[in-house]
């Protein structure tokens, strides 16, 4: 009994831990409608699909926006789909940001934190860039201007390359 004990605890604490690990490089990229209920959502199959979080404090989110406009202007008829993904705690400061921002990509709220939860983002921003085949390929942390610009571009033109 008590090695069944000890086994069941060991099991729940790799759970628990692996719970907790961020989304990486090789994960499947999760229905997205299913942790943002209620969420208007583009479709996503068979596309190239960039997932941003971000939140109305971070400075360095701000920073992106024009970033992901000049990519969803330069690639949406080629297949990319970006959907940045608010986490702040009030509704109001969501919609304020989203609001000033003029992105040109759609917006959510995760209100119930499940999609948080799931990517476990390790800070602000955090983006994760998705396969046609929904595999994560690449993540993202933090923003750096021109740098991260210049990665994103070739990481994008890469995955619309590889086709379907």
């Amino acid at each position: 009994m008590k090695s069944l004990f000890t086994t069941l605890v060991l099991i729940c604490s790799t759970l628990a831990v692996s719970a907790a690990d961020p989304a990486a490089v090789g994960q499947p990229l999760p229905k997205l409608g299913q942790l943002l209920p209620g969420a208007t959502l583009p479709n996503t199959a068979r596309k190239v699909v960039l997932v941003d979080f971000w939140a109305s404090w971070c400075a360095p989110c701000k920073a992106s926006f024009p970033c992901f406009n000049r990519l969803q202007e330069k690639y949406a008829a080629k297949g990319l789909v970006i959907i940045g993904i608010g986490v702040d705690d009030e509704a109001a400061k969501h919609q304020a940001f989203s609001g000033k921002m003029g992105a040109k990509f759609p917006l959510v709220h995760d209100a119930t934190h499940q999609a948080a939860k799931f990517f476990n983002p390790p800070s602000m921003p955090t983006s994760y860039l998705v396969d046609r085949k929904g595999v994560i390929r690449h993540v993202h942390t933090g923003f750096h201007g021109e740098k991260t610009e210049a990665d994103y571009t070739r990481e994008i033109e890469a995955l619309l390359s590889e086709g379907s």
